[in-house]
């Protein structure tokens, strides 16, 4: 383990403890509930955002934040998947606007997440790394919405504001919002079994 620019660095064995799965499991649950009501909000805001549709995207960055909260939380390969993923079967089975489309999305809007932190291998977690995940989820995101809902429509009117204000808005809300959280956690002590809890003390 090295300490490095204010973060710990630490080696990933990829193996899931039972604590880990545990934990994993109810941020996904209790951010499915808020994606339930997060689309109430998205449908019945959408009227306030017709002098220009894209800009509805600023609010969009909720739907990613289970993705790099669980990532930075476990640390393990996977994790971000895992998280957004059962966040939207959670959601799924509450009921949404979108049905059971909403759980191959969350797969993907993970995966955007997954591969950030893949490439730093498992082993930074700081501010810009969370930041980076959060935009790498907008921008997966962003590319299933223009098949999935907005095929019709024009890129430069629509489609390409779209995917610059959901990537922003992910990498605000979901990877700054997600390590602030981590942080906010980390302090409470509810996260010592975990390295994001207890690199607060070796820092």
């Amino acid at each position: 383990m090295a300490v490095s620019g204010g973060s710990i660095r630490r080696s990933s064995t990829g193996r899931w403890r039972t604590v880990d799965i545990v934990v994993a499991s109810v941020i996904a649950v209790a951010f499915g509930v808020v994606f339930w009501g997060w689309g109430n909000l998205w449908t019945a805001t959408g009227g306030a955002f017709t002098f220009f549709p894209p800009a509805q995207a600023v609010i969009y960055g909720v739907w990613l934040l289970p993705a790099v909260l669980g990532g930075l939380v476990i640390r393990r390969p996977g994790a971000a998947l895992y998280c957004e993923t059962l966040a939207t079967v959670v959601s799924a089975l509450l009921g949404t606007a979108w049905g059971g489309l909403v759980i191959p999305q969350g797969m993907v809007q993970g995966l955007g997440a997954e591969l950030v932190f893949a490439v730093f291998l498992y082993r930074r977690f700081t501010l810009p790394v969370a930041l980076l995940a959060g935009a790498g989820a907008g921008l997966a995101a962003a590319v299933w919405d223009t098949v999935a809902y907005y095929a019709g429509t024009e890129w430069v009117s629509f489609r390409l504001p779209m995917i610059l204000i959901t990537a922003a808005s992910a990498a605000v809300v979901a990877g700054a919002g997600g390590f602030a959280l981590t942080g906010a956690l980390a302090r409470t002590g509810v996260l010592d079994r975990f390295p994001s809890g207890r690199e607060r003390a070796a820092v």
